[in-house]
């Protein structure tokens, strides 16, 4: 079985870390918003800023670090990224306890969370390419993959549980001890890990200044003929995606009278269509070919959009919605881990973590900003004419796919250090 077979200990505890933490988030997902309304009594303002300044600055404070995870060893800079997390979560509830809650700590936390996220990611897209060998990457990001949504179709729910039961600090609680389990899974690891190609630029503070350093990433991005296509698809269709997602709520939960129970359920199921072409990816690039499946499933992940804007009341509506969703995931379970091969194999190792950081950097920044210019698109159309003017360009990001991929050629760098 192309997808079941094991794919060794170090990736077992990798694969372990990561999906530990990755619960804790989606447990905590609406955490902050509601400790800001019910415990801070913010208003929509205060509450929109956390939302939106909190990851926005986050990402901007992450370009820095690029250099400096990408001349380290990877798995000491996740664990800090881990410990960073946990530290900034934990200080929520004490703050809370001793009575000193502040939403200016609140929007601190938030950004100081969301720079060591990508930090995290980055470095642990590295690590994936040092422990796995090249043939299984697929299979590795697969799995990565099915955790993902398996996540996001539990997390919330019982997160909503907890806090109902608890409290939302709680749950920001339990966010901060799942960083803490995944930093003791990434130490229990183990063995020598390939040593960073040293950087020749000279020690001291003009180091860490250099531009050149800083978007060396989105260099390589762009000048690559595969990634670049990929690259501005990825972050136009994302884009197009989330910033839908709020002016669907708004239809459903306000003209079209759907309770929020049934606005939950509408995007939980869908979320097994994930799992699944999650699952498949593997066995559908071993029958049909790699490029082959990567342009057919980011087609056809493009063409789900336009239909929401028929969103209706009731169970037909409903139905309609979970049927959109769950093609929609499906084809991104199927082209996600996909992808995600392609840009390793396509990265030489010494640029691998500035490359991650670029992407995640972008598709925030694309997501944040066709986000804000949808919700002043909707004041002046209504939310379902805009909603379905993001359906037709979504339907055109297939475009921005690459039509033909070159041999492979090697992602190695000048130093000692191989894999990712």
């Amino acid at each position: 079985m192309v997808g079941g077979r094991s794919l060794g200990r170090s990736f077992g505890w990798l694969w372990t870390s990561y999906a530990v933490s990755t619960l804790g988030t989606w447990l905590a997902f609406d955490a902050f918003p509601l400790i800001a309304i019910l415990v801070l009594h913010a208003g929509t303002t205060q509450v929109s800023l956390l939302a939106a300044v909190g990851p926005a600055v986050g990402a901007v404070l992450a370009l820095s670090l690029g250099p400096w995870v990408e001349s380290r060893p990877k798995r000491p800079v996740m664990i800090a990224m881990d410990l960073v997390r946990f530290a900034a979560l934990t200080s929520v509830p004490v703050a809370f306890a001793l009575g000193g809650l502040t939403f200016a700590q609140l929007l601190v936390v938030s950004v100081v969370v969301g720079a060591a996220g990508i930090a995290f990611t980055a470095a642990g897209g590295a690590c994936l390419k040092e422990i796995v060998p090249p043939q299984d990457l697929l299979v590795a990001n697969g799995r990565f993959e099915s955790t993902t949504w398996t996540a996001t179709l539990l997390g919330p729910p019982l997160g909503g549980a907890a806090i109902a039961a608890f409290g939302p600090v709680a749950t920001v609680m339990a966010n901060a001890v799942s960083h803490l389990l995944s930093a003791a899974g990434i130490r229990a690891i183990g063995g020598p890990e390939p040593r960073p190609v040293p950087d020749p630029a000279p020690a001291g503070p003009r180091k860490r200044l250099r531009a050149g350093e800083v978007f060396a990433g989105w260099r390589h991005i762009l000048g690559d003929s595969v990634l670049r296509p990929l690259f501005l698809n990825t972050a136009l269709v994302s884009g197009l995606i989330m910033a839908t997602s709020p002016l669907l709520a708004v239809l459903m939960l306000g003209p079209l009278g759907f309770a929020p129970w049934q606005y939950g359920l509408a995007f939980a199921v869908p979320c097994v269509g994930g799992l699944i072409g999650s699952r498949l990816a593997p066995r559908l690039v071993e029958r049909f070919g790699r490029h082959r499946v990567m342009l057919t499933a980011g087609a056809l992940r493009a063409c789900w959009l336009p239909w929401l804007a028929f969103t209706g009341p009731g169970t037909p509506g409903l139905v309609l919605v979970m049927a959109v969703e769950f093609g929609l995931i499906t084809c991104m379970g199927v082209f996600n881990p996909v992808l995600a091969t392609c840009r390793l194999e396509r990265t030489p190792a010494d640029r691998a973590a500035r490359t991650l950081l670029a992407w995640s950097v972008t598709g925030k920044a694309a997501i944040a900003a066709l986000t804000a210019l949808w919700g002043l698109l909707a004041v002046l159309t209504g939310p379902r004419a805009a909603i379905a003017i993001a359906g037709v360009l979504a339907m055109a990001t297939p475009l921005l796919l690459p039509r033909a991929v070159p041999a492979e050629r090697p992602a190695v760098s000048g130093g000692p250090r191989g894999g990712r």
